[in-house]
Parts: C-alpha cells; sequence; structure tokens
C-alpha cells in the first residue's frame, strides 16, 4: 500500500500549467499536439456464452464487448487464425480468454497453449487467468493453467504436463523444453485447440525468424498427434501486421484492426534541450533533461515512466531522479529502475509497487513496453528517440490507461535522427509506423530447426518443411544425410546423431551463457547478464550500476560467468569503448554511387571491447581511461558498402587524414538515415569505416598507399535478415537523404546533430563534398 508522502501540488494539469509559465521550458518545444478522447463502440456478449464464463465477466465489470474485441472472438469461436492489432491497453487479452475458456468449458479434453516473449509477461497473465477461472467457478473441475518456463520447479513441470489445461510459456521452452519432449506432452498436443501468440510485434528479425521456424515444429508435432489448433494473435500496431501474423504461423490470418476501446485526451510533446555552446552545437544533456522533467512530475504526484535507450541509461537517469527526490525530503524508493538484469523477484516487487502505487516512477528500457500489468500511468517521458515510431506510440500507450488526460514527452538527444525530427517533427508526426521483418528460411536459422525437427519426429520422403518446395527440403535432408546427422531408411529420414539438437540453438541474439553478478561482501548474487552484455558492463573495474546504487566490478571469472562487484560511491561511471573489423566474404550484388563503386554481401564482423570512459555523473565530463582485455566477439552477417576510390581522395585536396575524419562523421549520418529509410530500429544495423579488401582501418594505416577507404552498414544479426540487400536497392534514395540531414543543419563545421562534432577539422565540408562525389552520377541506382 502507498505510505503518506506529502507531494507539492498535485495532477498533471497543474504540472502543464507550471510549464506554460516556465520561459525556459516553452523556447524548447519543438511540437506540441493534442488528441481528443474517443469514446467506446460496443457490441453485445455471445448469447450462448457458458453461464460460468458470463458470471465471471460480470463479476469483472465487463457486460459487453468493444467492437474489435466481439470481431476477434466471432473469428476464433469459427476456428479461424486470427491477429488483433490494436493500440496498448485496448483489452486484447479478451479476444483469447473467453473463446478459450469456453471451449475448456464445453470441452474437457481441450488445452491451449500461450507463448509470451518474456517470463514476466507470461507470469503477469497467469495470474489474471487464474483469478478468472477462479471467479467462474471452475477451477475444481479441473481446469488448471499453469506456467511452465525456466523457473519452474521439476516437480511442478511433471504436473504440468499429466494435468494442466492451460499452459504459458516463452518461445525459447517451447524450442528446447517442450518440443523434443512431445512424446510425454501426448494428452496435451492431442488435445490442443488454441495457441496464442502475444506481442507478435516483438517477433522480429533473427528472434522472430527462429520463433516462426519453432511454430513450424510445433504444427508439425500437433498434426502427428491429431490436432489442428487455431491461433489467435495480438500485436501493438505495426505495418504489416496480416503479413508478419501469416508469415510466423505459415497460414492465411484474418486481420482485426480497428480498436473500439475509448481513448482519453492524450498530449504529445516533442521536447529538444537547450543549447549551452552554439559554437560547437551541442545541446544539454538529455539524460538530465529526461530527469528535471519526471522529477516535475512525480514530485506532483503523477505516475510517470521514463524509458531510456540503454540499460547504463535506465541507472543514469535513475540516479539523477532519485537524487532529485532525496533533495526534495521525499523517499527514494518512490522511483525504482526497471530493466533486464533485475532478478525476476526485484522486479516482481517493483511491478506489484506500481500496482499499488508505492512506486509513482519508474525508469525503464524496453521491457516495459510490453502488456506487464504496472497499474494507472499518466505520463510517459521517452529518453532519446526509441528507433521506431512503432516503438515511440507502444510507450505512449504505456499512459493513460484512466481514460482521462494522459501525457507523452519525447526528449530529443543530440544524435542526428533526434535533431532531424526536432527540426522536421512533421516527418514523426505524420510518419507511418515500421514493417515487421522475417526471413524464416535464411539459410543459418532454417538448418538447425530442421536438425530439431527430425530429432522431434522423423520426415517422411514426400514431406515438405515449413515453406520450402519439396526440392528443397530433401536437399536439406541430404545434406543432413552426408554429414551423418541423418538417416535415410524405409522412406523415412532418421536422427542418427548423439547430440541433442535444440540445446545448441539459441533463438535470441545474446545467447544462452549469462554472467551473475555476485556481492563479493555478501557472497550474493543481485542481477544477471547477457553475454554480450557482460564486454561493456562486466569488465574488470567497470562501474556496474543497479537499482541506482554503484558497484566496481572487481574480478571476471569469464570461464564460468561470473562478476564480482564491490559497492562504491564513485562520482562517475564507465562507458565501454569498442572496435569493429569488416573483412569481405563474398559479394552477392554490386554497383555504383556516383564516382563509388558499391556492394553488398557476406561479411565477417569482429568486434573488440579496447577500453573504457569514467564519465562524471552531472557534467558528463571525461575523467579518466582504463584498458579492457577480453575476448573477440565474432559474428557472420551481411553488409553493404560504398567505397571512395584512392583516385577521388587525392581529388578532394584536402589532407588524407580530414578525408577519413569526414568519411567517419558521414558513416554515423549514413547509418541513422538508413534506419530511418527502412523504417527499422538503429540497433539492427552497424556500420564501420574500413578497406574492402582487407578489413577495418587499423590505427596508423590511415596514410597507406593503397587503401580504398569503405563504409559498411552491416546488418546487427547473424546471417542477417535481408537488411543490407535493401540498402544496396535504396542506395541512391539513401545518401540523397543522409546529404539533406547534413546539410540542414545549422551548424557550420560538425555537431551531434549532423556528422559529431568537427574539433577543429572541416569535417562537415569534407562530409558534403564527398556527398557530393557519390551522388554526382544521375544513374547512380543502376545495377
Amino acid at each position: 500500500m502507498r505510505s503518506a508522502v506529502r507531494f507539492r501540488e498535485t495532477g498533471l494539469e497543474h504540472v502543464l500549467a507550471q510549464w506554460e509559465d516556465r520561459w525556459a521550458f516553452r523556447g524548447c518545444i519543438a511540437a506540441d499536439r493534442t488528441q481528443d478522447p474517443q469514446p467506446a463502440r460496443l457490441v453485445s456478449l455471445p448469447e450462448d456464452l457458458p453461464p460460468p464464463l458470463r458470471d465471471a465477466l460480470s463479476a469483472r465489470g465487463v457486460s459487453a464487448l468493444y467492437t474489435h474485441q466481439g470481431e476477434a472472438i466471432r473469428h476464433a469461436r469459427a476456428g479461424r487464425h486470427v491477429v488483433v492489432a490494436t493500440p496498448t491497453a485496448s483489452g486484447k487479452s479478451l479476444c483469447y480468454v473467453i473463446p478459450i475458456l469456453e471451449r475448456l468449458i464445453r470441452e474437457p479434453e481441450a488445452r491451449a497453449l500461450l507463448l509470451f516473449p518474456t517470463k514476466a509477461l507470461s507470469r503477469d497473465q497467469e495470474d489474471a487467468i487464474r483469478r478468472m477461472i477462479r471467479d467462474a467457478g471452475v477451477d475444481a473441475t479441473g481446469l488448471s493453467a499453469v506456467t511452465y518456463d525456466g523457473d519452474t520447479p521439476a516437480d511442478a513441470r511433471a504436473r504440468a504436463r499429466d494435468s494442466s489445461r492451460i499452459i504459458f510459456t516463452n518461445p525459447d521452452m517451447l524450442h528446447a523444453g517442450i518440443l523434443p519432449h512431445h512424446a510425454s506432452w501426448a494428452k496435451f498436443f492431442s488435445g490442443l485447440r488454441f495457441v496464442v501468440i502475444d506481442e507478435v510485434h516483438t517477433y522480429r528479425g533473427v528472434f522472430g525468424s527462429h520463433v516462426a521456424n519453432v511454430l513450424r515444429r510445433l504444427k508439425r508435432v500437433a498434426a502427428f498427434h491429431g490436432a489442428r489448433p487455431t491461433f489467435v494473435l495480438s500485436s501493438a500496431t505495426i505495418a504489416n501486421p496480416r503479413e508478419h501474423a501469416a508469415e510466423l504461423v505459415g497460414d492465411e490470418v484474418g486481420l482485426v484492426d480497428e480498436s473500439g476501446s475509448p481513448q482519453g485526451r492524450r498530449r504529445f510533446i516533442l521536447y529538444n534541450p537547450p543549447v549551452v555552446n552554439a559554437e560547437l552545437g551541442i545541446r544539454a544533456s538529455y539524460r538530465k533533461e529526461t530527469a528535471r522533467i519526471a522529477s516535475d512530475l512525480v514530485l506532483a504526484d503523477v505516475a510517470t515512466i521514463v524509458f531510456a535507450g540503454s540499460r547504463n541509461g535506465v541507472e543514469v537517469i535513475l540516479k539523477y531522479l532519485q537524487d532529485s527526490l532525496a533533495r526534495d525530503g521525499l523517499d527514494r524508493s518512490l522511483v525504482e529502475g526497471y530493466r533486464g538484469g533485475y532478478l525476476p523477484d526485484t522486479r516482481r516487487r517493483i511491478e506489484r509497487g506500481l500496482r499499488d502505487g508505492s512506486v509513482r516512477g519508474v525508469v525503464a528500457t524496453s521491457a516495459l513496453e510490453l502488456g506487464i500489468d504496472i497499474g494507472e500511468i499518466d505520463a510517459c517521458v521517452c529518453a532519446g528517440w526509441p528507433g521506431s515510431v512503432a516503438a515511440l506510440w507502444q510507450r505512449s500507450g504505456r499512459a493513460g490507461r484512466r481514460g482521462g488526460l494522459s501525457l507523452t514527452i519525447l526528449v530529443a538527444s543530440s544524435n542526428p535522427i533526434d535533431q532531424f525530427l526536432a527540426r522536421e517533427p512533421e516527418f514523426l508526426l505524420g510518419a507511418p509506423v515500421e514493417h515487421a521483418r522475417i526471413d524464416p528460411d535464411n539459410l543459418e536459422i532454417l538448418l538447425p530447426h530442421v536438425k530439431c525437427a527430425a530429432f522431434e519426429l522423423p520426415f517422411d520422403v514426400d514431406e515438405t518443411y515449413g515453406g520450402l518446395k519439396l526440392e528443397d527440403t530433401r536437399e536439406m535432408l541430404g545434406f543432413l544425410v552426408g554429414k551423418r546427422v541423418l538417416c535415410e531408411s524405409g522412406g523415412r529420414f532418421h536422427w542418427m546423431a548423439d547430440a541433442y539438437p535444440a540445446s545448441h540453438v539459441s533463438l535470441r541474439r545474446g545467447g544462452w551463457e549469462n554472467f551473475v553478478v555476485i556481492d563479493e561482501v555478501h557472497d550474493k548474487v543481485i542481477a544477471e547478464m547477457d553475454f554480450r552484455g557482460a564486454h561493456t558492463m562486466l569488465h574488470e573495474h567497470a562501474i556496474y550500476q543497479h537499482e541506482g546504487e554503484q558497484w566496481e566490478v572487481t574480478r571476471l571469472d569469464y570461464e564460468n560467468r561470473k562478476g564480482y562487484v564491490r559497492k562504491l560511491a564513485p562520482d562517475y561511471y564507465t562507458d565501454a569503448m569498442t572496435y569493429t573489423k569488416v573483412h569481405v566474404l563474398d559479394e552477392f550484388g554490386t554497383g555504383r554511387s556516383g564516382v563509388g563503386p558499391t556492394a553488398w554481401g557476406e561479411v565477417s564482423i569482429v568486434e573488440k571491447v579496447v577500453g573504457f570512459k569514467k564519465i562524471k555523473f552531472y557534467t558528463h565530463e571525461n575523467v579518466g581511461y582504463g584498458d579492457v582485455r577480453l575476448p573477440d566477439l565474432q559474428m557472420h552477417t551481411t553488409a553493404f558498402w560504398v567505397t571512395l576510390p584512392e583516385d577521388e581522395v587525392r581529388a578532394l585536396l584536402v589532407p588524407r587524414a580530414e578525408v577519413l575524419d569526414g568519411l567517419g562523421g558521414l558513416g554515423s549520418a549514413l547509418h541513422d538515415v538508413a534506419a530511418m529509410t527502412l523504417m527499422c530500429d538503429p540497433h539492427d544495423l552497424g556500420h564501420t569505416l574500413g578497406d574492402k579488401s582487407d578489413e577495418t582501418m587499423p590505427p596508423g594505416k590511415e596514410g597507406s598507399i593503397g587503401f580504398d577507404p569503405t563504409l559498411f552498414v552491416y546488418d546487427g544479426y547473424p546471417g542477417g535478415v535481408g537488411l543490407a540487400e535493401q540498402l544496396h536497392q535504396s542506395r541512391a534514395a539513401i545518401l540523397s537523404r543522409t546529404r539533406a540531414l547534413v546539410a540542414s543543419c545549422p551548424c557550420k563545421a560538425g555537431c551531434p546533430a549532423c556528422v559529431g562534432p568537427a574539433d577543429g577539422s572541416p569535417r562537415k565540408t569534407v562530409a558534403l563534398a564527398i556527398l557530393d562525389r557519390l551522388l554526382a552520377d544521375p544513374a547512380c541506382d543502376a545495377g
């Protein structure tokens, strides 16, 4: 329960009025829009619902359905696959809960499988459906619902397999813990009537491509046991919900995308921090401005969620916000952090605090974009561009669940894409939401799942897999026979290897091997960290930030995946520095952009953390450096690249070092524009400056003869998901938009909003000269 807290004058309207009177705030507003409220559109509940289910709905205050709920339920009851793509907090869960409980009440042998992208969301939905089962009074009849994931004890797993009629899980557990053991789940699979896939907009890129293959295997196993389940999918607003859902489940899918839920008045503000150094084009820290805005809201008792773009960002903003509360005499625990790496008990404590009001603000990564119940939030503050239009409106939808006034503020960072949106806010306000893209037939993803499928069930000689043609399926199976993984006998392909294939296939980018973070004084695990993140946040002498506190990493046991930390109170945090090398393995397509040859193809990426900076809190000064010695991170993926030939380097008539400096600044702007053009998250792409014939430019080679500087923009996922080819096809538009972004920036020589701070070099002038050469040929997109 909420403790008695003495706030300032309260309410969102009060805060907005204060800001209106504050000239400095008004002068930073790049856009301010208000969306009018919308009334609910309702339809009647189906008249033939079982009385227990009708009673359970009545107990929850549901006497009618929103129009989108009614339409989706009609699809599901008729056995038609359907995807519901409506805004956050529009009641999508009833679209699958009602038809599932109706079927399970009427048919004692029926079963349902509900897939959620995270454990936290799975357990949150389990609690909600269990309450509804109790309200219906059918829990005593054996209608049980159980979460089956990595945290489920062994004895509970056996009970779930044998008797539970509703299973909540995640794709990882389905892939590695259920499908390979489907014989033990025969009763469940034979009765499988519904499969729910929640938050399908999160199943994109490599993760989504893996999940599509897991669903192919699920359908194959279900068919073996005599079941053909109906798929009900839910999604936040994306550009292609029907196509994306159909590609995931491998079948035609109906679409429900017109919401009938009510919507309160919504206000959106795009806030651009004030310029603090006009000569260098430097603006006030967006993290400090975010903390100041959030502090005003929390101090007025406005329930607030702050989204940061990284785990470090969460912890820095959380510290600033908690420090602000302490200065006003309020408890620091009124604001909490929420991100990957927090232990499950910590996350659940924070979720409870948000629901009961004892926590009035939370600083989170995208982990809270999803539909976990966190109570009623009135304001959402985004620290920097979240990477896509869809993500921005998904985060915005977390506020305003009461139906009253809600507020979303996007605080622009100094990154080029943020500053472009601040200069051209209509682009953002009128921009379409992005597509969700997957490539389930990517060979690096497909082949491991064919192995898993063969382990689960032998392949018939005339059987196809997923969307493959028969001859392609046979070719793949024949390849595995040649590798002595399968053997062909009696018209079937049987698994013959000793290995357990699912254990070697990770669905997610980070891999299986998490590190644990250990308080060395109390010998207690306080957090966990994914494999890639450990290289940048758990190296020795890093300041690991956790729940607003700082810990120094005293030792990293790399082999055993353990990081040992000791609590400190430093006045700085650390930021890792990485060095990326690219080596071209194969060219799939070539062309030209003006004077520069272009291509796309397969590359090897080697990323190494070479050191770290010490960044002082509040001033963000660089106060020191340190070395890091850890193994490299390697990945094969696809990339687009454009080369500036040696003779063109000389033709610019400036020192070679300045050409390379201009190319480096150009690469940053090109990366952001590429993400906007493809409507993908900037984190889906990487970029670096290198040499197409060798590797990324090593220190000291800048003046070498014969080095052709090359800008690489690469797909950030192993194997790639098709972004590199699209970049090559769209290169003219991307280069043209990059030039427009750089040229429209009001700075003279370069700043963080275009090509980066110039530090006395003609970086911006050189970057524009290079772009002019790359755009000189009007037929630059030919080939």
